[in-house]
């Protein structure tokens, strides 16, 4: 496995789309076409701060001119928003990472129920945007805190299938239970938002059928197995490393020589998926359906262990 190529792009336009949230748009600098972006797609940003961030792409297209990502600064986070709001202005050069897809579209669905929370609403709208342009069958739940937080207001709200909750006007938190309840039995659902939605929407689903069903999240699901105690197994590399307490996978085998593609680090991404030869993986990550972890076909070495003494790894 080969580290993700890096894009050189510049910033063509920053414009404020919601409170504390801001569009950035990126063109190739040699102004080639960029790679395409599926609908639920995101990218990785390289700052010049060193730090690295994901983020969801506004719109969905084969071979687009350019990206536009939706940023909300957290005073609070770990300084890739802060960054961006202080110092990307237009015409700044940077590098990125060409999308990825961990929360794919079901552009033939019967039918497609949204939920979104706040600033998750940036890959649900190039959902719905991609079946409204398919004539497609859509609903779309998006809440926030207060309707001056709501990215894409004046857009959404004139769209049909649109259901709009502001915490402040209505006195309480939306009620994501009796949405999905009145969801058609076999319709897609999709949601992306803050911790305590997402929570509420895997409780409501619990007893949906896993297939339709779909979280995308920003942030870590478990912490990262560092038992260690057991041994990987490049088969590739021809080299095996042994994984001590405190450790991660991945850590180990860089140290060690063996290339492997990685970003988060938190196991949301999805750069670092190896394949697994033999050997039972302690899945840690929050991209793995519970039907694949039972598989153990693939894992997440940045955030991952072992529940065997041994994994052999395709790399």
């Amino acid at each position: 496995m080969t580290q993700h190529a890096l894009i050189d792009v510049r910033v063509v336009s920053v414009r404020d789309v919601a409170r504390d949230t801001r569009l950035f748009e990126f063109a190739r600098a040699d102004g080639a076409p960029l790679p395409d972006g599926e609908a639920g797609a995101h990218i990785g940003v390289h700052m010049a701060n060193g730090v690295m961030r994901q983020y969801s792409l506004v719109h969905a297209a084969a071979a687009p001119k350019s990206y536009v990502i939706a940023v909300k600064c957290d005073a609070g986070g770990r300084g890739g928003s802060r960054w961006m709001y202080d110092e990307l202005r237009e015409a700044a050069l940077l590098q990125i990472e060409a999308p990825r897809n961990n929360f794919p579209l079901a552009e033939h669905a019967r039918s497609s129920v949204f939920f979104a929370g706040g600033i998750g609403i940036t890959p649900i709208h190039s959902m719905v945007m991609r079946l409204q342009a398919l004539a497609r069958p859509w609903t779309l739940h998006f809440a926030c805190r207060s309707r001056a937080d709501a990215a894409f207001y004046d857009e959404l709200s004139s769209m049909g299938g649109t259901r709009l909750h502001f915490d402040d006007e209505s006195g309480r938190y939306f009620d994501m239970a009796g949405a999905v309840k009145r969801a058609e039995r076999d319709a897609h659902l999709y949601c992306c938002g803050p911790a305590p939605m997402l929570a509420a929407f895997e409780a409501a689903t619990a007893d949906w059928p896993r297939e339709l069903v779909h979280v995308e999240y920003f942030t870590a699901r478990a912490e990262a197995a560092t038992a260690g105690g057991f041994t990987v197994d490049c088969a590739k590399s021809n080299k095996s490393f042994y994984i001590p307490p405190g450790r991660k996978i991945l850590h180990v085998l860089r140290e060690g020589g063996v290339t492997v593609s990685s970003s988060c680090e938190e196991g949301i991404c999805g750069a670092c998926e190896v394949d697994v030869l033999s050997g039972i993986p302690d899945h840690r990550d929050a991209i793995l359906t519970a039907a694949e972890r039972e598989q153990n076909k693939t894992m997440f070495v940045c955030c991952s262990g072992a529940k065997s003494d041994k994994l052999v790894l395709d790399l």
